[in-house]
Formats: structure tokens, C-alpha cells, sequence
């Protein structure tokens, strides 16, 4: 246990973190203060501060303090990672620490020596020439906002359960300060963001999809939308009442921001209720399906819900020109339909359903399809969005 005089000096160094962050001049500066500040308080030589986003799929780095190795800047222009890579940030965390307590754990440059290949942080201490680090969620409004890190050098003590212990609380007095900033972004937040998922909502997809396509047009880049409409969040509803479909979408969410992480730039999306899309810009058709894949797979792992119909359109398959983000929705969502229908395990694709020289594809046949207005008392047939173009 902690003596005295340790307790006054961590007491001490929670003071000045919270001090540094509201007297900080930008918000950015004011992550920076939660880094310094706990650099300091740990006895770390370098420590860090990302963000989660969601929508891409991303560990960003906001900024970095102490000692940094070749390649850190104080305040990355672009230094990021794919969830994939840290999955504890969107499993672990997700499982383990959503409405719960959140806790931090150690890593050392000598673990995993006789267990195979190192983990993915575990090669970056070894890489950068440090001997430990604490990684901490930062939480927020009980959902993982993104992690505070810290490192210390190969001839320093390793970190051990106290520091950890310590680092949960840094990680909180940091949450606090970052939520009263990021009260100044609520607007410009809500605007763009889902509020339940923290995934992008309609508005961004549809601000990105028509700068994207555009983009289409002018350079040929390949552009790919994946619709997805996750099956049985009625039942749920019904059955186990509505927090607990929320906590399907949120979790299906996670999923969804995992996946877009392997397409570089991918954009995640909550479109409303139980819709769901990933718009790709310049990967090819075939990383895109591939990613599908493995979405309906993880999908129809989930604890709850009966998994997702997905449906796949991408300007690199052969669907037709597509000269407006309409166009590329309606191809998608027909795709959906059609995987919804079959009860599909795996994405149905625009383009490669058999259609056969001479034969039109029935996903694009039924993208084609002038809207139906649906009978009185039942679901439409094909939320198509528009005429067709």
C-alpha cells in the first residue's frame, strides 16, 4: 500500500492534471496537459493520448509528451492505428467496461519472449527503446472514448499494479477535463455523429458519398458502399426491452467500426434504426467484400440479435455507370433486400448475382425498379432512395 507521503504526491499530481487541462489555451492543448500530467505523475519518460474513431475505425493520436522516439511529434499530423491492430479498445473494452469501471493494464518489452510473435505494442516498446507502459481507457458518458498511455524507459522499474490502479484514475481526471471541452464541439458533433453508436450518422455519409462519387467521375478512383440491416432487434426489443437493443446497436457498431478499420479511410455509419452502411473510397471491390464477409461472420457471432443482412455496390464491379451518390444507395440497399430475403449468411454483391452474358443482374434489375408504394399495414418492399438516375 501506498504511504503518506506517496498518497500526497499522486493526490498532488491529480491536482495539477486537472489545473493544467482547464488552464490549457485550446482543447488540444488541453489533451496535451493530460499527457504531460501524467507522464510526470507515473515517472514515465513518454506518454500519450488517442481517440476512438469509430466511424473510421481508428486509434488517432492527439498528442504526445516527454521523450519522443524517431518518427512522434507533439501533436501528430496523422498518426494513426486500426482498431484491428489494438482490438482491446473496441472488445476488450467494449465487453469488460461498458457502464462498468474501466482499469488499466501493463505491458512489458520482455513479455510474449517465449510465447511466438510479440503483440502489437508489446514490438512498438521494443522498437522505440522502452521497458514497460500503462495503457488506460479514457471513458466517456460510458462508452470508450479512446486511451491514455504511458511509457518508461528500458532502465526503469516496470509499472505494476499500483501504477495501473494510478492510471485509472489519471485516465478519469483526464475523461473529465476532455468532456468540458468537448462540450464546445457538441454542435458541430451532433450534427455529423450518431449519438447512440458514435458512429457517423446519414448526413456525413451523405456529404462523403457525393464528394465521392464525384471523385468517381473525375479520376475513375473506385468508390463501394455496404448496406447493412441487422436482423432480430425487434425481437430483442420486445422481448428484453429497449436498452438491451441499444446495446445490441451500440455493440454491432463496434463490430462495424472494427471491420472498416482494414479498408484504409473507411467511413462508419449508423444510417437510422437498425440500418447500418460502410462506404469505402478507393479500395477494391474485392477488399470490400472480403470485409463484408467477415462483418457477417463477427455479426452472427454477437450475443444477441440474428445477425446482419448485408448488401455490397461498388463502382468496380460491373453495376453500370454511376454518376450520382443516388444511384450507388439504391444499388446497395437492393442488395441488402436481397440478402435480407434469403436470410443470408454471407454479403449479397451488386453485380456478381448471376446474371450471365446477355442477362441482367437481379440486384441491379431491382435497383432499376421504379419505387413501389407499399400496401397499407406493411413493411415497403425495397426502401429504394429515389427515382432511378
Amino acid at each position: 500500500m501506498a504511504g503518506a507521503g506517496e498518497f500526497d504526491d499522486r493526490l498532488r499530481a491529480v491536482v495539477e492534471l486537472a489545473q493544467a487541462m482547464a488552464a490549457a489555451p485550446t482543447p488540444l492543448e488541453s489533451v496535451e496537459a493530460a499527457a504531460e500530467g501524467a507522464r510526470r505523475a507515473l515517472g514515465g519518460t513518454f506518454a500519450a493520448v488517442s481517440v476512438w474513431e469509430r466511424e473510421r475505425g481508428r486509434l488517432r493520436v492527439l498528442a504526445n509528451a516527454g521523450e519522443l522516439a524517431e518518427g512522434e511529434e507533439r501533436f501528430p499530423r496523422d498518426e494513426s492505428y486500426p482498431v484491428d491492430v489494438f482490438p482491446e479498445i473496441a472488445e476488450f473494452l467494449h465487453e469488460n467496461w461498458l457502464g462498468g469501471q474501466p482499469h488499466a493494464w501493463v505491458e512489458t518489452a520482455r513479455a510474449e519472449e517465449e510465447a511466438g510473435p510479440p503483440s502489437q505494442r508489446v514490438a512498438a516498446l521494443r522498437r522505440r527503446g522502452r521497458g514497460s507502459c500503462v495503457v488506460a481507457p479514457i471513458v466517456l458518458h460510458g462508452r470508450a472514448w479512446g486511451e491514455l498511455y504511458v511509457a518508461r524507459s528500458v532502465r526503469a522499474p516496470v509499472f505494476g499494479p499500483a501504477d495501473a490502479d494510478f492510471a485509472t484514475v489519471l485516465a478519469a481526471v483526464a475523461a473529465s477535463g476532455i468532456a468540458q471541452n468537448e462540450r464546445l464541439e457538441e454542435v458541430r458533433r451532433l450534427a455529423f455523429t450518431d449519438p447512440l453508436t458514435g458512429l457517423a450518422n446519414r448526413r456525413a455519409v451523405d456529404a462523403r458519398l457525393d464528394e465521392a462519387v464525384e471523385r468517381h467521375q473525375r479520376d475513375g478512383t473506385v468508390v463501394s458502399l455496404m448496406v447493412c440491416d441487422l436482423n432480430g432487434l425487434k425481437r430483442v426489443n420486445d422481448t428484453l426491452g429497449h436498452a438491451v437493443g441499444d446495446r445490441l446497436l451500440e455493440r454491432f457498431g463496434s463490430v462495424l467500426s472494427l471491420c472498416g478499420a482494414k479498408l484504409p479511410g473507411a467511413l462508419a455509419a449508423r444510417l437510422g434504426g437498425d440500418e447500418f452502411c460502410l462506404l469505402a473510397v478507393g479500395p477494391t471491390a474485392d477488399e470490400v467484400v472480403r470485409v463484408a464477409d467477415e462483418l457477417c461472420r463477427r455479426a452472427g457471432e454477437l450475443e444477441l440479435g440474428e445477425g446482419v443482412a448485408c448488401g455490397v455496390a461498388s463502382t468496380g464491379d460491373p453495376i453500370g455507370p454511376v454518376r450520382s451518390a443516388r444511384r450507388l444507395f439504391r444499388l446497395a440497399d437492393a442488395a441488402q433486400y436481397r440478402a435480407k430475403a434469403a436470410r443470408a449468411l454471407k454479403p449479397v454483391v451488386a453485380g456478381r448475382e448471376g446474371g450471365g452474358p446477355g442477362r441482367e443482374d437481379p440486384v441491379v434489375r431491382l435497383a432499376n425498379r421504379p419505387p413501389e408504394r407499399p400496401q397499407a399495414g406493411e413493411r415497403r418492399r425495397f426502401r429504394g432512395r429515389g427515382a432511378r438516375d
